[in-house]
């Protein structure tokens, strides 16, 4: 009996002392001087982050124009232990909004901390600036009206193909027009909503985009039935916030929050309230459960660019 309490108080001892040492790995703050980014926070007293105005449902505005999404709500986990990180729990954060034209320039540059919106990893911008472990897994396809009678990327050939600058869609349009002889019209729109109205007004006959974010812009519609996705996926579209080249701590500051997300199972309630239930604005249920790609990376969390 003796014995046996012996082992069970030692088994206790044991497990608080465990305890105790994740706790105190869990509080023990980081050297903010050994990053750039971070110190730079600290030392002007507030947070830059880039988000996006009408990428349904990873980063737009809600009706009283606040940064909402699968990102955001990301972000705001990386936010929270920034503030953690320089030891300021009222740090003042900026959310300041990109576009596919500007947002490199403001990481490079250093007046954004951290892009929190849709982007691709892809290696040419990985020359630029630094990625974050992969959140989503998207690929490009075409949305079109359900009449046009376009269900793939030949059916528009010859046609107008509306898409957004500076994005993978529009090297791969431009691709096909030089290596298939496509004869498309490309036009190249600065955001989403923008892009959409472009496809309603009839001045073009598809939209070329990633397909979630396709999905997204189809709810702005009247009649979002009236639209649909189609087509071969075109390219794997790996999505990650950025930051600033330079500074390992940062990024490794920024990946444990996003791959702890994912191991404690909390990334997979974020994708089953933006992908699997009613997202504002008009409470359009995507009812897309999460792919084989989106699973591996969750499993697997990496960095790797794409071409």
């Amino acid at each position: 009996m003796n014995a046996a309490k012996s082992s069970f108080k030692a088994a206790l001892l044991g497990t608080a002392l465990g305890l105790l040492s994740v706790a105190a790995c869990a509080q023990a703050a980081i050297d903010v001087s050994k990053s750039p980014t971070l110190s730079k926070i600290k030392s002007n007293n507030i947070l830059v982050i880039g988000h996006r105005t009408s990428s349904i449902p990873f980063s737009y505005y809600d009706e009283n124009q606040k940064p909402i999404g699968f990102a955001q709500d990301i972000c705001n986990k990386i936010i929270a232990k920034i503030k953690t990180d320089v030891g300021k729990p009222d740090l003042p954060v900026r959310l300041m909004p990109l576009t596919p034209q500007n947002r490199l320039t403001l990481v490079q540059n250093g007046t954004v901390d951290l892009a929190c919106g849709v982007a691709t990893n892809l290696k040419s911008r990985q020359e630029q600036v630094q990625f974050a472990d992969t959140y989503f897994v998207a690929g490009t396809r075409l949305l079109v009206n359900k009449k046009s009678g376009i269900k793939d990327f030949k059916d528009i050939h010859g046609k107008s193909v509306v898409t957004l600058a500076g994005t993978t869609s529009e090297k791969i349009l431009r691709k096909m027009n030089d290596d298939d002889n496509a004869n498309m019209t490309i036009q190249s729109a600065k955001e989403y909503a923008e892009a959409f109205l472009i496809l309603q007004s009839g001045r073009v006959s598809a939209f070329m985009m990633d397909d979630v974010l396709l999905s997204g812009a189809r709810t702005l519609a009247k009649n979002p039935n009236d639209w649909e996705v189609v087509g071969t996926s075109q390219s794997v579209e790996p999505y990650a916030f950025f930051m600033k080249k330079g500074d390992p701590v940062f990024k490794e500051e920024v990946d444990g929050v996003i791959t702890g997300m994912m191991k404690d199972g909390e990334m997979a309630k974020l994708y089953d309230k933006w992908f699997m239930n009613p997202v504002p604005p008009k409470g359009v249920n995507f009812n897309m459960p999460m792919s084989d790609l989106v699973k591996k990376a969750y499993a697997e969390p990496n960095d790797k660019a794409v071409n």
